[in-house]
Order: C-alpha cells, then sequence, then structure tokens
C-alpha cells in the first residue's frame, strides 16, 4: 500500500507549485466564482426583493435556470485555464482524489472564496438598501427540514450530484469533452429545483459564504461547508476508485 507524502513535493509547497501558473489558474477561478455569486444570488435578489415574489413555481424556475446556465458559462470560460472548478467542493474533490496537490489547491479556495465576496460586495454596490435582503445567502427551511442535520444530508446529496457528473463528463477521458460544461450545468440546474426549498441548494461553499459574510446572515453556515465537502469527496472518490481506476471494458 503507498503511503501518504506529506513532504513539501508531496503537498505542493514547493515554489513551482504555487508559481504564476498556480496564480493565473487561482484569478480565472476568482473571476469566475465572483461573476457567477453575481449573477446567482442576484437572481435571488432580483425575483424575490426587486420583483416581489415569493418563492413560487416560476421564481424556482428562474433561481433554477440562473445558476445551471451560469455555471455552465463560468466551466466553460475557466475549463482551460484552472480546470473550470469554480467551487472549492470540487476542488476539494480534486485534492482527496490525488487529482491535484494540496498547496494549489487551498490557493484554488481562497480564490473562490474571496471572488464570492467581491461578487456579493458588488451587489451591495448596485441596489438600495431596501432591496438587498439577505443577497441571496443560504438559509435552512426549518418548516420543511426534520433538523440541521438533514440540510447537512441534502446539501451532500446535491454535491455528490454536481462531483459525480463532473467526474464522469469532465475528468475521465471516455467523457463528454467540450460540452461538460453543459451537463455540469443541467446537474446545477436539477439540484436547484430540489434543494432550493430545503437548503437554498448551495453546493458551493463560496457561494454560500460570500453572501453570508457581507450581508451577515451566518445562521447554520457550516453546514454549507460540511455538506458539500462529504458530497463532493464522497463523489469523486467513488468514480475514481470504482469506475475510472478499472481496465477497458472489452
Amino acid at each position: 500500500m503507498s503511503q501518504i507524502d506529506f513532504s513539501a513535493e508531496g503537498l505542493g509547497l514547493r515554489a513551482e507549485d504555487l508559481g504564476i501558473k498556480t496564480l493565473r489558474a487561482a484569478l480565472a477561478e476568482l473571476i469566475a466564482v465572483l461573476l457567477f455569486v453575481f449573477i446567482g444570488a442576484g437572481t435571488v435578489v432580483v425575483t424575490i426583493n426587486v420583483l416581489g415574489n415569493e418563492l413560487n413555481a416560476a421564481s424556482l424556475t428562474a433561481i433554477s435556470l440562473a445558476h445551471g446556465l451560469a455555471i455552465a458559462t463560468m466551466v466553460a470560460m475557466t475549463a482551460r485555464i484552472s480546470g473550470g472548478h469554480v467551487n472549492p467542493a470540487v476542488t476539494f474533490s480534486m485534492v482527496v482524489t490525488g487529482r491535484m496537490k494540496l498547496g494549489p489547491g487551498l490557493v484554488y479556495v481562497a480564490a473562490q472564496v474571496i471572488g464570492a465576496v467581491i461578487g456579493a460586495l458588488l451587489l451591495t454596490c448596485v441596489l438600495k438598501d431596501s432591496f438587498e435582503g439577505s443577497l441571496g445567502a443560504h438559509g435552512l427551511n426549518d418548516a420543511v427540514l426534520s433538523g440541521t442535520y438533514s440540510g447537512v444530508i441534502v446539501e451532500a446529496v446535491l454535491t455528490f450530484v454536481l462531483v459525480f457528473t463532473v467526474f464522469a463528463t469532465a475528468v475521465d477521458r471516455r467523457g463528454l469533452g467540450n460540452v461538460a460544461p453543459l451537463a455540469i450545468g443541467v446537474a446545477i440546474l436539477i439540484d436547484h429545483l430540489v434543494g432550493v426549498p430545503l437548503t437554498g441548494a448551495s453546493m458551493n461553499p463560496a457561494r454560500s459564504f460570500g453572501p453570508a459574510l457581507v450581508a451577515g446572515e451566518w445562521d447554520d453556515h457550516w453546514v454549507y461547508w460540511v455538506g458539500p465537502l462529504i458530497g463532493g469527496g464522497l463523489a469523486g472518490l467513488v468514480y475514481t476508485f470504482v469506475f475510472l481506476n478499472r481496465p477497458d471494458d472489452e
């Protein structure tokens, strides 16, 4: 059995691991998450606060489409630069499956979180205070969920769907190639249809963190880190060791 390499080289903490190539890729991640939060959270603000609609079939569809199409676009934009993670849960899945070293992974996550905060701040710059609300921050629907840990399960399952799709369509060489961003966007879309009324359908700790920080909405925020990281990590491990690392079919 191979041992985990905790050396600077194994962890990706050398200068060459954290050089200009990694920083350029991290900048692409920052920009992509910034735009994703501005569009995704902005759609929530517009449909709920500005247009005055409660969550109904129309607003749920609009929010789901906005997040799905936005992530498909951001992944397509950054796939050739950074791998198109646009999500700490995706980056985490790459690290735990050995496809990415820890050092660059941490740089990616830092960039993603910073991008999310800037995206939320941009929303505050263009909206009047009376329309900001919670800036699309995620929260658990206590009237429906049986408890806080139910929210963790929902987020884990939704993120499992997303990351499994990432591995099946983009990581696996037998996947969809250039069409992968569309499949990933569809995964986000369908996850939102069931998840928005329950947890807000984060699947993305950075998407949750940016609006939470700027709006000061921290209730049950830990759920939006723990659930996605569990679901994303598990999806990556299952796909890698059950479906990816096996002899080609006859």
